[in-house]
This record gives C-alpha cells, structure tokens and sequence, in this order.
C-alpha cells in the first residue's frame, strides 16, 4: 500500500490495519474482531467490506505486487529521455519508498504467499516476474558489460538488500528515514556496481 498525502479509506484502514497484525502475529494469530477493533468497527462489519481475512491477505499481496509495477512504469515514463543513471536511481528510490514505508507487507509476503490461492498466488508471481524483468532492462541500460543472468541476479541481490528492513528499527527511531534510505541507496547502487565489475554481490 503506498504512502499517501489524502485521508485513507475505511478498507485501505482496514488493510493497514490487517497488514499491520498479520506480520506482528501470524496470519492464524489474527481474528476478523481484532481487524475490526483495529479501526474502530465490530468484526462483523468488516464484512461489509471484505469476504474474510483470506481476501484481506490476497489484495494486500496482489495489491502490492501490482502497484510495485505501476509505480515502476510511471517512473520510467517520467524519466523518458533521461540519462540510464537517473532512471536507475529513480527505480531504487521507489522500491526504498515501498520497504521504509509498507514494512509489514515485506513480512507478510516471505511468510503467508503460500497461503494464497492458486490463482491468486500466480497473479504475484506474475507481477513480480514483470517487475523484475523492468528493472533488469533498466540495470543492463546502465551496466552494459551485465548480460542478461548477471543483471537478474543483481537485480535479486538488491532486492533482498532492500527488503531487509523489517529487521531494522522503527522508521523515525535513530538514524531517522532519510538517513535510511540514502544507506539503502548507496548499497544497492554498490551491489549493482559490483556486480558489473564482476566482484561479489553483497545478498540481503
């Protein structure tokens, strides 16, 4: 879910909220009341906005999935023309958004994907499979000595870099955001760096 200046939803609170639980408890640790009481409505409410928590945690993971890539081609359309560098810091600056800002997200995704539904779960794979090849794209434009395997790998490394953020503190605790995401910055440009000179990617 994506940080935004508007008042949220009551079902993007819902979601939020869900997200929120799921990765502090354990998708089974969590009851629809608890969601409910989260945002301030009975559990049976929330049905009126969703069919279950399993529908919960489909549009939490597809949602992301989704909005990762939309957001990854908006970048790429605004940074039309600009030189391979900058649309590769562009890149990096969205993912660093989507890990300080939508951390339970990251946890739900390594712990609950194969609690989806088939198709669900394929829709995911989908997504990301896109995402991926976009940035590979992006990363061999700035680093052409990478073929196609080395820049997919990289792009992984920097991935698992970047997805580390759960194990990190709050996001405004010491050393504070900005700080964060420049330190997140600077080791995905290096593992992508190093991974063109041919030395060992840093994994995540």
């Amino acid at each position: 879910m994506a940080t935004r200046t508007d008042a949220p939803t009551r079902r993007e609170q819902i979601l939020r909220e869900a997200a929120r639980l799921f990765a502090e408890r354990g998708f089974h640790g969590v009851g629809v009341d608890e969601i409910g009481a989260a945002v301030g409505i009975s559990g049976p409410g929330l049905y009126r906005h969703f069919a279950g928590k399993d529908a919960m945690l489909a549009e939490l993971l597809v949602g992301i999935s989704d909005q990762l890539l939309t957001g990854a081609r908006r970048r790429l359309a605004e940074a039309d023309g600009s030189v391979p560098e900058a649309v590769l810091d562009s890149l990096i600056e969205g993912h660093i958004d989507f890990a300080l800002d939508d951390r339970p997200l990251i946890t739900l995704h390594d712990r609950e994907l194969d609690r989806l539904r088939d198709a669900d779960r394929k829709t995911v794979r989908r997504l990301q499979r896109r995402y991926v090849e976009l940035w590979v794209s992006v990363v061999r434009g700035h680093y052409p000595v990478l073929d196609e395997s080395g820049a997919r790998s990289a792009v992984h490394a920097v991935f698992g870099l970047i997805n580390s953020t759960p194990h990190l503190g709050r996001a405004d605790a010491p050393p504070g955001r900005e700080v964060t995401a420049a330190l997140l910055h600077r080791m995905a440009r290096g593992a992508l760096a190093a991974a063109a000179e041919g030395r060992p990617v840093p994994l995540g």
